[in-house]
């Protein structure tokens, strides 16, 4: 069974963007978004994903995802519920940990949230400076929320 253990947070300042690299173009749809489950197409650097995601429990979820074909993901992407996120994924090493920060673009611009998987609800992570507020559990930050709920509209 494939398992999820994941945490998000916001970024306190800029700092992180010294180590980040070039970072991957990803371009994703939702064929369901619902809270139970979700179903994703993703376009990540050229390469086609299929993910099947179950309900969050605290920072916790199932989790299965295959390679398609590009071509698939393309087609599988217009049938997909508007607007497509999109988004460039930047991965920095920090204490043996790899934390991906999306740098949201289109109807999301402006929203930064960094990402670190986990082999253990439990486990004890050293936080890179540049790290800030938790939003784990805030369901506003989940991507297939920001479907129906770009960040362009949150009154921030």
């Amino acid at each position: 069974m494939g398992v999820e253990i994941e945490r998000k947070f916001l970024l306190k300042n800029k700092e992180w963007r010294v180590r980040a690299g070039k970072g991957i173009e990803i371009r994703q749809g939702y064929l369901n978004s619902t809270k139970e489950r979700t179903v994703r197409i993703r376009i990540n650097g050229g390469i086609g994903l299929i993910t099947v995601k179950g309900e969050t429990i605290n920072s916790t979820r199932k989790e299965y995802e295959y390679q398609i074909p590009i071509e698939d993901a393309e087609e599988l992407l217009e049938l997909c519920e508007k607007p497509i996120v999109e988004k460039t994924r930047f991965e920095i090493v920090h204490n043996q940990k790899v934390w991906e920060i999306d740098e949201f673009k289109g109807v999301n611009k402006g929203l930064i949230v960094a990402e670190v998987e986990l082999e253990d609800e439990n486990e004890e992570l050293e936080f890179p400076l540049w790290i800030g507020e938790e939003v784990t559990s805030d369901p506003r930050y989940y991507n297939a929320n920001l479907i129906a709920h770009p960040y362009l509209d949150w009154d921030c």
